[in-house]
């Protein structure tokens, strides 16, 4: 039987408290299910989106093991084994050796540090908000190492790459994730 969302979210909240990672859950949760809608893997929105929400499961308890760990907490609790993988692709080449196949792996790969940049590069704007964010502004946080500085602009650059994409493409994508889905993230960390 497949997992459900409330399912994914009380395992989360299990070993993740801090509203710092939840926000970043939800988020990367919204932006994997509006890669699916604009990939045409409509069908599998509901799975791009547990994947997303899940894929830090261990990160907050268990960072030296980040995605082993949580591949363990998985099969404990059920979890099918696409979700694992998926989860567990995202630390390739950092903790594991689980290569993103699946264009939903590529996209959790290259979008999840990047949506950390955004999130960064958005409080920094008078409005606090992505809405009115341009590429260019985005290039411009991207490119200076200084910002964000623990969001790894090789693993982003790698999963362009990763994707076959230009890099240019994979922000603006991932903006305009970020973009159409605030609404709805905002009121997901709300009801928090």
């Amino acid at each position: 039987m497949a997992m459900t969302r409330g399912q994914a979210w009380d395992l989360l909240t299990k070993y993740n408290k801090e509203p710092f990672h939840l926000r970043h859950a939800i988020t990367v949760e919204h932006v994997m299910g509006w890669y699916a809608q604009e990939l045409g893997y409509g069908m599998e929105k509901d799975f791009w989106s547990l994947v997303g929400l899940l894929h830090d499961l261990d990160f907050e308890m268990w960072p030296e093991e980040h995605c082993e760990k949580s591949q363990e907490l998985m099969r404990d609790a059920g979890v099918e084994e696409s979700i694992i993988r998926a989860t567990a692709s995202h630390g390739w080449g950092l903790r594991v050796e689980v290569k993103p196949e699946h264009e939903m792996e590529k996209v959790l790969y290259a979008s999840d540090e990047l949506t950390g940049l955004i999130g960064a590069a958005a409080l920094m704007r008078p409005s606090k908000s992505v809405a009115d964010m341009e590429l260019k502004s985005l290039k411009k946080k991207f490119k200076d190492k200084r910002f964000a500085a623990g969001c790894s602009r090789d693993v982003i650059t790698n999963g362009a790459e990763l994707l076959g994409w230009e890099l240019d493409r994979l922000l603006d994508m991932t903006l305009r994730a970020m973009q159409a889905e605030e609404e709805a993230i905002e009121a997901a960390v709300a009801a928090l």
